[in-house]
């Protein structure tokens, strides 16, 4: 490197140095003032540090376990090293460790291995604790952090890749790693907010969400937007989409190629679909009831005035579905019966098993939650989106990690985590009740135990055709768990299970090149899910010719005249996608 370049590079080294001090001093201010109020955090150090101790006095009476994982930690890592250097042993799978050099070079290859060598020790010591106790759910969940965290892979100095680049760029890509580094933390004010997607590349009704529609109704927690149709005819009953409101409506539009709105469209359904607000403190006392009132069963008489009709398909997605299946068991407890099939994606309705995100809930975190919540009223955006990113560490935190920092790269554009990162905020009173009554008191599952507006519900009395999908690699709502409301709902039953995990295995749309496939079964339900699993017939290809069949053998077929939005009672307020779905 000759000097000019030296003294440009120790230039804008200052430059970063002075930004993350500037950074530093108002990260400091932040914390001081957050030190004084009730701040949440997804880790409790304290809660973690009791389920350590409480293992630990489980082990100490488990020495045979305990000396096994000795054995095997020592033993594993030794043969480990020794195979790096004579070329013996397997190579990784494991998508750390994808790059070329880290088989090429010994070094690499020996600190890969023990690493790995250590995971599957601790993996197997962990084995040995006993199963649905939290205390072991949490010590896996954390030394699994802890281990991931210690990868040879996140350090330039044990990284050959980022090594490499390094002295390609003579020294470049660590400034622009450090750069990266400043960016995601200003953007968090002091917080990482780790960038994952070229977020210039996209524009909401420009890029995504996309499809023509117009807002036809709103109120103080939704807009309803009614789409133009693709066909001179449609199905006569509408469709009603409630997406979730932890993130923006538009995972149902991406771009027109994914958008499972316009596929809908293309179909012959006439699609209406909820666009939630992005609450603010005005929105604190919003109940889960308020939700089902101003959401689902607001949209159903707004379609009613905008077409005539008064039967309805409806889907749900994640708590949406969730939402959808209460207000489904509230609807049959009044003897309403304009809904006559209904969908539900990455939904569980049985949260018996609810995966490692039972590690961040509890009474005791609930409490805190509540004390944090009462002065702002709501959930900030990105503790959802920290504890997601959690369960998936090394997809989602420390190949980030990897590519912005160590290795100065900006990340691709990619619309998923475009929509991932575009998270909303959550209302306390909602988000307090659903956790309590739903998540921990397991409250759908017990015939009469929740009470909507006054009214004790069943979803066991939902008896319509009802299609449930989930996603074989689904971290947020396992496929296992959501595969029990086979047994629960008093209807026809339609179980599907998708490929990949909780979003790209919905947002699955049918393609010359498949990704994923899915698993069908006309049998019985078994009570094992694994059984359903071994018996089910795959196939290649997206799901969505399949529901969209199955929607139109319970439609009787029956088409009118396309409905145009503002054909009717109501007229339109603005176009789609609306003012909701784009404020911040």
């Amino acid at each position: 490197m000759d000097r000019s370049k030296i003294a440009e590079q120790t230039a804008e080294f200052a430059s970063l140095m002075q930004r993350a001090q500037e950074l530093a001093k108002r990260s400091s201010a932040s914390a001081l003032a957050k030190a004084t109020g009730n701040e949440f955090s997804v880790l409790d150090s304290g809660t973690v540090a009791q389920a350590y101790a409480r293992v630990g006095m489980k082990l100490a009476q488990n020495p045979f376990a305990l000396a096994q994982f000795q054995i095997d930690l020592w033993s594993n890592s030794a043969k480990a090293w020794a195979g790096a250097w004579t070329g013996e042993g397997e190579d990784s799978k494991d998508r750390r460790f994808r790059d070329g050099r880290w088989t090429s070079d010994p070094v690499s290859r020996g600190l890969r291995d023990v690493h790995l060598a250590i995971e599957g020790a601790a993996d197997r010591l962990i084995e040995t604790l006993p199963k649905g106790d939290k205390d072991s759910l949490r010590v896996r969940f954390y030394t699994r952090q802890l281990l991931s965290a210690l990868s040879p892979s996140n350090y330039l100095a044990l990284n050959p890749a980022a090594r490499e680049r390094f002295l390609e760029t003579d020294g470049r890509s660590l400034l622009d790693g450090f750069r990266n580094l400043l960016d995601d933390l200003e953007r968090g004010d002091g917080r990482l907010d780790i960038n994952m997607t070229d977020r210039e590349a996209f524009e909401v009704g420009r890029d995504l969400a996309t499809t023509p529609g117009q807002v036809i109704y709103q109120n103080e927690l939704i807009q309803l937007i009614h789409y133009e149709p693709l066909t001179m005819t449609q199905f006569k009953r509408p469709l009603l989409f409630v997406p979730p409101w932890i993130n923006k409506y538009y995972i149902f539009d991406m771009k027109p190629e994914n958008s499972l709105v316009r596929y809908m469209l293309e179909q012959g359904h006439s699609v209406f679909l909820i666009s939630w607000v992005n609450p603010t403190k005005q929105h604190a006392a919003l109940s889960f009831e308020d939700y089902m009132r101003l959401g689902p069963l607001t949209a159903l008489d707004a379609i009613t005035d905008a077409t005539g009709e008064d039967e309805f398909d409806i889907l749900g997605f994640c708590i949406g579905g969730i939402l959808v299946t209460a207000t489904l068991a509230y609807m049959a407890a009044k003897g309403d019966k304009r809904v006559k099939t209904a969908t539900t994606l990455a939904t569980m309705v049985d949260f018996t098993d609810v995966g490692e995100i039972g590690v961040f809930i509890d009474r005791d975190r609930l409490q805190v939650l509540r004390e944090h919540m009462a002065e702002k009223g709501y959930l900030e955006n990105h503790h959802l989106q920290d504890m997601f990113s959690m369960i998936r560490e090394n997809d989602l935190i420390w190949s980030f990690h990897v590519m912005n920092y160590l290795m100065g790269r900006k990340p691709p554009a990619f619309d998923l985590l475009f929509w991932n990162g575009d998270s909303t905020r959550l209302p306390a009173a909602m988000l307090l009740w659903y956790l309590e009554k739903i998540y921990i008191e397991n409250g759908l599952r017990k015939a009469g135990h929740l009470t909507m507006d006054g009214l004790p519900i069943d979803i066991g009395k939902i008896d319509i055709p009802f299609y449930v999908f989930a996603t074989k690699e689904d971290h947020i709502a396992p496929w296992n768990s959501i595969y029990p409301t086979t047994g629960l709902l008093g209807g026809d039953t339609t179980f599907v299970l998708g490929g990949s995990g909780h979003i790209a295995g919905v947002i699955n749309p049918p393609a010359k090149r498949p990704k994923y496939g899915f698993w069908t079964s006309a049998a019985a339900y078994p009570a094992d899910p694994q059984d359903w699993l071994t018996k089910a017939e795959a196939h290649q290809g997206s799901w969505w010719p399949n529901w969209a069949e199955w929607i139109e053998s319970h439609s009787k077929g029956k088409k009118v005249p396309a409905y145009v939005p503002g054909s009717g009672a109501l007229k339109p307020i603005e176009p789609a996608p609306g003012s909701y779905v784009r404020a911040g």
